[in-house]
């Protein structure tokens, strides 16, 4: 239906504040995007954004109407699935997942919910690491799978898909003798971006910035360019590691190691899809 979609773009740059990010990570067009804003402005007959040399603000009516888009889509969430006939479960399910956890975690994760319910529709969406718990608590998708912070958001609860250490990496053929010199390229924000800034910290170093991408594919190809040294899930190494030319670079002591969880909301596992995604038969 539009005007759901219309109301998850709405969240979306909710979110971000920033209209480009959210044409991005949407994956639609900018004007496409400022329609979708527009139309809900019009019906509910006021501006719920203020756009300005600044970014963008929320107005008063568009903090309230964050709430609205947010009840508003967990209601047609369960009506939905709770309208699955007897044969078995029906519907859509969203899924956030970097395009590494696409390749590395998600087949495993959903084969055997896949074979148990073959109609359910898996909507996956894709996008950088940092975003993905932010996605699931504005109701963009109903599972993220993502590293788990040390501490879950309060509406959120996770169950364990995968281990994987953190590492630093550089370009095959890099001179590493002098390597804690850097340069560095390091996730702008993010866990990875944590770990670092504590490892960094532990060894009393102030690291000196090449660059500061989002997301580990950018990332990626700055290493591989030389750029410097640079800092991913060893998950993420391994897949692209022999396409772009990388290598591990050994580090004592090690960085914090990631947990990848499977990321729900808790009042969501009362929903049959959820429900039978979250505990496999």
């Amino acid at each position: 239906m539009e005007d759901f979609r219309d109301l998850q773009l709405f969240l979306h740059v909710a979110e971000t504040l920033n209209f480009g990010r959210s044409s991005l990570e949407c994956h639609v067009s900018p004007a496409t995007l400022t329609r979708a804003i527009q139309r809900l402005e019009h019906d509910v007959g006021h501006r719920l954004m203020d756009r300005g040399p600044r970014g963008v603000a929320l107005t008063a009516q568009g903090r309230r109407f964050q709430e609205y888009a947010r009840e508003t889509l967990a209601l047609w969430r369960r009506y939905r699935d709770d309208e699955d006939p007897p044969a078995g479960l029906r519907g859509r399910l969203s899924i956030f997942a970097t395009v590494t956890a696409c390749h590395a975690i998600l087949p495993d994760l959903l084969r055997p919910f896949r074979a148990a319910h073959p109609q359910v529709l898996l909507d996956i969406q894709t996008g950088d690491a940092a975003a993905a718990l932010a996605r699931l608590d504005e109701g963009a998708v109903d599972v993220a799978v993502a590293a788990l912070p040390a501490r879950m958001p309060e509406p959120m609860t996770s169950r364990i898909v995968a281990r994987t250490p953190l590492v630093f990496i550089a370009a095959e053929g890099t001179d590493l003798s002098s390597w804690r010199d850097g340069p560095f390229v390091l996730p702008r924000s993010g866990l990875a971006r944590d770990a670092a800034d504590r490892w960094f910290r532990g060894q009393r170093l102030t690291p000196s910035l090449a660059a500061e991408p989002d997301g580990h594919e950018a990332l990626l190809t700055l290493v591989a360019l030389g750029c410097g040294i640079g800092i991913v899930p060893q998950l993420v190494l391994d897949a692209r590691a022999a396409t772009l030319g990388l290598m591990p670079v050994p580090v004592t002591p090690p960085l914090d190691p990631f947990t990848i969880g499977l990321c729900v909301r808790r009042q969501d596992l009362r929903r049959p899809l959820l429900a039978a995604l979250w505990t496999p038969s």
